[in-house]
Formats: structure tokens, sequence, C-alpha cells
């Protein structure tokens, strides 16, 4: 039963809707999926076209917005538009710690993940269009990993799309994760380089605290263990339009003074651990390279591996001389399943998964060259999290699409960018811009 209800300007409906797990196998075991329905109250009772969200990741729930907020706002002036928690995320059935081991043991568990990639997203998109739609096509917004599905969307199911908008999210169509990462490092290397410019007196900051991490065994309140490592994964904040910001403000109250010495402050433990719990999203951290294969080779640890070939990101080799120390930016260890206790549990799932080597390609490079679905994509000059060169060869390989390279934003512009970034992207999808 759907239930409506009403926030500042806004019409909301929950919806729900059950798939099956497998779409091979449509009459087995099904999953349900949870999706919010948002209308303009003054066009609460118009006949509107349809815009679903795909929102990034993987292993994000759709955002929960109030009124109209970010780029919400200019979609629903000619939009409805339906908020999809994808399978695994949000109120959809949930796949974490607590709910993984009903499968099975970690093989099980790794078999049932399978099915949480853009391939079996888009099949779910599918299924309820035809509910939510009455078959009618309808425009996706794929922001980030939301663009991979919407790639994929372009691959298998253009019939059921009028328009295309990604923000953000253009993958490489055959690149293994070991190349994903091996283009990302040195885009994170600059990015770090970017922050210290800006805040010189970080520089200080961040290699006190990993000399403190090093020398001191820290678990921070919610039981995770804050290694030199795990702090230097705080760089994820550096793909964001504000992440500069909130990186220096929370390196500059790290410490406390205390009876016999100096201790990292209660203040800043609470919020690291906020930063880097994985409670809210495991998903992320379980299928994150999964989301890069397509063929008999494992991603095997790509991140972790690929690492090795910049020695620059050595926490400990850095403070062994006088240099800045590296943060590292949206990469997915092995060591994070032994410090982060919502991940622990799923160690041996997690080492499954990057073992396997029967991954189905995930786009379509000759229907993509016949495109004919109107496509528009935001490329963030040097976005940390999508290599702006895959992008760009991609955007060559789709017929038709349309780009908009900028360096205005960061990952993030279709939320820091308010209406201005969807409003482009629709005007090039029509020829208007």
């Amino acid at each position: 039963m759907s239930v409506s209800y009403r926030q500042p300007g806004v019409v909301l409906t929950d919806r729900r809707f059950t798939v099956p797990l497998d779409h091979a196998h449509p009459t087995g075991e099904t999953i349900e999926l949870f999706a919010r329905e948002v209308v303009a109250g003054d066009k609460a009772h118009q006949d509107l076209p349809w815009l679903v969200y795909l929102q990034g990741g993987p292993g994000f729930g759709a955002n929960r917005f109030v009124g109209k907020s970010a780029w919400l706002g200019r979609a629903l002036k000619e939009f409805r538009v339906l908020l999809l928690d994808q399978r695994g995320t949000g109120h959809s059935t949930p796949a974490n710690r607590q709910t993984l081991p009903l499968r099975g043991g970690p093989a099980e568990q790794a078999d049932y993940l399978t099915h949480f990639r853009s391939d079996a997203i888009v099949r779910d998109c599918e299924l309820i269009r035809r509910e939510v739609t009455g078959g009618a096509p309808w425009t996706v917004l794929g922001q980030s990993f939301g663009g991979f599905c919407t790639v994929n969307y372009l691959s298998t199911a253009p019939e059921g799309l009028t328009a295309a908008v990604i923000t953000g999210g253009l993958p490489s169509l055959d690149a293994h994760a070991d190349d994903v990462y091996r283009a990302a490092y040195p885009r994170i290397e600059r990015k770090v380089a970017a922050h210290y410019t800006r805040y010189p007196q970080d520089v200080e900051r961040a290699r006190r605290i990993a000399d403190h991490l090093l020398a001191h065994d820290v678990v921070l309140p919610n039981g995770y263990r804050l290694t030199a490592e795990a702090f230097q994964s705080l760089g994820i904040l550096l793909g964001g339009s504000e992440g500069s910001h909130r990186l220096h403000y929370l390196l500059e109250d790290a410490f406390v003074r205390i009876p016999g010495g100096t201790a990292l402050s209660d203040a800043f433990q609470e919020e690291v651990q906020g930063l880097l719990s994985y409670a809210g999203h495991p998903l992320y951290a379980l299928v994150h390279e999964a989301i890069y294969g397509q063929d008999t080779r494992p991603t095997a640890w790509a991140a972790e591996r690929v690492r090795a070939e910049f020695p620059q990101f050595d926490a400990a080799k850095t403070l062994a001389g006088d240099g800045p120390l590296l943060f590292t930016g949206e990469t997915i260890h092995p060591w994070m399943f032994d410090c982060d206790p919502a991940l622990r549990p799923l160690r041996e799932t997690a080492e499954i998964l990057a073992a396997r080597t029967d991954w189905t390609p995930l786009y379509d490079p000759a229907r993509l060259a016949a495109n004919e679905v109107p496509v528009a994509a935001a490329v963030y000059h040097d976005d940390m999290y999508v290599d702006t060169a895959h992008s760009l060869a991609t955007a060559r390989a789709i017929r038709g699409l349309r780009t908009w390279v900028t360096d205005e934003f960061e990952h993030d512009g279709v939320r820091a960018g308010g209406p201005r970034v969807l409003d482009r992207l629709l005007a090039l999808t029509r020829d208007e811009a």
C-alpha cells in the first residue's frame, strides 16, 4: 500500500516493488525495492513525464531530500521523480553483516552479491517502469555509479529511455580494475597536493596524526581500529566540492592535552568513525571493485595491489623523511575488513568476490555506437573518482552523446550546483544548448 505525505512544496509517495533476485530466473526468489515518488505540490494531479534517479555508490540509497533542494527543484518543474533505493540499499531488502548470514556461509553470500551490479539494477528499473509509467519510457539521471548503470541501460534496454543524463559517471567500457586504479592514484596525488597548497598548515598536522597512529593502537568508540592507512583513506573527502575544507577542519581539532601528554580528541575520533565506517553502506566495500569486473580476470583487490606501484603513498616511508603525507581516495582495501567492525564478519565473502573469474560484460559497444537515445554527460575535469580520459573515450563511443566538460564543479556537482547542472544537461539532450 502506497503512503503519500507532504513536505514544503512537494508531495511524496512511498512505493514498494517486488522483483526477482536473479532476472534470469524470474519465477525464483524475490527481493523488495523501495522508491520515493516526488512531485511538485502544484502539479500533483497533472499527467507528467517521469525521471528516475540512480544514486552513486555502489551501495547507497537515494538522496533523502527535504522539499526541492539540490537538483530536485529543477526536475520537478516538468517531471515526476522516482528516487530509487537500488537493490540492497536504503529501504530496499538490505544486504549487510546482519542479513547476509541468512544466505548461508561466505560462498553463498558472495554468490548472492553477484546480483547487485548495474545489470541487475537496470533490469529492476525496466520491471518497475511498466508499473510506474504504464509502459511509457522515462528519463534517467545517473550520478557517479548511477551513470555506470545508465550506460548499461543504453546498452541493454534503450527502448525504456526518453533521454539519459549522466553526471560524473561515464565508465570505461573495457578497463580492468587495475587500469582504473592505475589512473586513479596520480589523480589522488594531485588532489592532495592542491589541498596542501590551500592549507599548508595541514602538512604537519597530517604527519603528526599518522605518526601517532603508527606508534599507538587506536580503537575508536565504535570498535573501528584506526591505523595510519585508515587515516589516509579520509582523502576520499577531497573528491567533493567542500571536501578539502572539511578535511582541514577535521585535522585542526585532532589532538587534546591530557594528563601525561596528548591524545586524539574525542571530537576527532567521533567524526572520523562516522566518515570511515561502512555500517550504513557495506555494499560499497563489498562490490566496489566488482563493478569493473567484465571478463575472466579477477579484480583481486586491485586498489591494494596497484597502490604498491606508488610507494609515495606508504605512510611509514613518508614519515621516515620530511615529505607530506599522501591521503588516498575512492579505494577499497582488504585491511578495511579487519579495521571496520561492520565489515569484519564479511571478510571471507569479500575475498571470494575478489577472486571471482566469471564476470559477465556490462556494456555493449556495438549497441552504444548505434545509440539513438538523447544523452548528455557532465564530465568534471580531473574528477578524483572517475577518470576524465576514460570518460571522454566512452563519450566518443556512444553515438550522439553530448559532453559538458567543466572544472567549475567536483564530482558532486549535481548536488553542489543546485539546478544549474541538471538544467544544462537537459538542454543538451534537447539541442537547446
